[in-house]
């Protein structure tokens, strides 16, 4: 089990050693400041992972107490950490746990125009649904459809299977409500890319290639800090 908390929410005195080891074994904080070394030597914790940490952050913490994981979003058309942060975390030994393996939804063509989700629906303020962007990343996913088409697969299951050809240490988190996709993303275990495959995902989707980014322009200062 993977939990997000500012420094030991929920984790609290009262909570037996064991309990939590069987409960909790990856906390990952968000804040830049928490000190999770004396909830891993307590046992309420086996793991210290960070989440959307930038490079100075990534060393700086690891040097106080090893890093397990970093959870980030990254994806075939969200590829923001390959330039520098992947790199790091090979150096350092530290996993992937990327969030949004699928694109937010753009690579299994299951989705809408902003306006089109209710109210409250993060969505509708995400940039990447908005306008133009959205025509432009609707139009980038149709390769992965066709892909998907010529081996008989769902396109989501490329994109996992994708995230699985990049090495070991990444281990996506495909978040579902359904029983059926939660089969459709095991499945992508199975899914084999060819070197040509993944050639034409490298051209159609290099660094960069979604339009418009990845939060509101009041979110963005908040990651990779």
């Amino acid at each position: 089990m993977t939990q997000q908390t500012p420094i030991g929410s929920g984790l609290g005195a009262s909570t037996t050693a064991s309990q939590v080891v069987r409960g909790c074994d990856l906390s990952g904080v968000y804040c830049q400041d928490c000190d999770i070394a004396p909830l891993v030597s307590e046992e309420k914790v086996r793991f210290f992972g960070l989440s959307e940490a930038g490079i100075a952050n990534i060393r700086r913490a690891h040097a106080v107490h090893p890093v397990s994981a970093l959870q980030s979003e990254y994806s075939l058309w969200e590829r923001h950490l390959e330039p520098e942060i992947l790199p790091v975390l090979r150096e350092l030994g530290i996993g992937l746990v990327p969030f949004s393996p699928l694109g937010r939804g753009f690579l299994t063509g299951e989705v809408k125009r902003a306006e089109e989700y209710s109210e409250g629906d993060f969505r509708r303020t995400d940039p990447r649904y908005q306008g133009q962007n959205f025509d432009a990343n609707v139009k980038a996913a149709k390769v992965v459809f066709e892909i998907a088409t010529a081996k008989n697969v769902k396109p989501g299951q490329i994109a996992l299977a994708w995230l699985l050809h990049k090495g070991g240490d990444i281990v996506p988190i495909p978040g579902t409500k359904r029983r059926k996709y939660l089969e459709e993303n095991i499945a992508a275990l199975d899914v084999k890319l060819t070197a040509k495959d993944l050639q034409r995902i490298d051209e159609i989707f290099p660094t960069g290639a979604a339009a418009g980014p990845r939060y509101p322009e009041h979110m963005m200062s908040t990651v990779n800090g």
